[in-house]
């Protein structure tokens, strides 16, 4: 690797890098050896950015629950528009085909990660957490313009369509997603007697 090139956002290059092992390879494969090989960086590029592996892997499960939220923006946007149902397989289907799935093994599987974002305000399983807040704020958003019924519980409605969504996705080989006409149907299911 040569030295004194200028790298164009380090971070963001090693964090595209480990979403693509965990896609590719899943959590066990993620070591800071193979996060630098992937981006292509010297090895120690993310030791001078990052305090320890543990502090990275925290800024990158972060990272993706921005991007979590600045999708929850544009949902809460969508209420009226379209078919609630349409719009909620869309939600889920863009949370659980990103690396989704692979953070919540991440998450599970190392103790110091939960540790730090816990320590950090993240509560519940993140990522998993942040869906569940972001559908149950669509579904209040559209129960208030009457599309849904009056008494629809919208946070265990969220919470059945988070943890269905992901039984859904999780069950597939690494990089394939499922039909879309089975993503609707949870979602028809789910929604059952409250959608108007």
């Amino acid at each position: 690797m040569p030295t004194g090139v200028a790298l164009r956002d380090v971070r963001e290059q090693l964090f595209d890098a480990a979403e693509r092992i965990l896609l590719r390879e899943g959590q066990q494969a993620l070591t800071s050896r193979s996060v630098t090989a992937e981006a292509g960086v010297a090895k120690g590029v993310l030791h001078r950015h990052f305090a320890d592996f543990d502090a990275f892997l925290a800024d990158l499960v972060t990272d993706r629950i921005g991007r979590v939220e600045q999708q929850s923006a544009a949902l809460r946007e969508a209420a009226g528009s379209g078919t609630v149902e349409g719009n909620l397989a869309e939600a889920l289907t863009e949370v659980f085909s990103s690396v989704a799935v692979a953070v919540v093994a991440l998450v599970t599987a190392r103790d110091g990660l939960r540790a730090r974002l816990r320590a950090e305000g993240h509560g519940g399983i993140p990522l998993l957490a942040e869906a569940t807040d972001m559908l149950a704020g669509y579904l209040r958003a559209e129960r208030g313009l009457g599309r849904l019924a009056p008494d629809a519980d919208t946070a265990t409605l969220a919470m059945m369509l988070v943890g269905t969504g992901h039984l859904l996705f999780a069950g597939r080989r690494p990089g394939t997603v499922p039909e879309a006409a089975e993503v609707g149907t949870v979602v028809r299911t789910v929604l059952a007697g409250v959608v108007r």
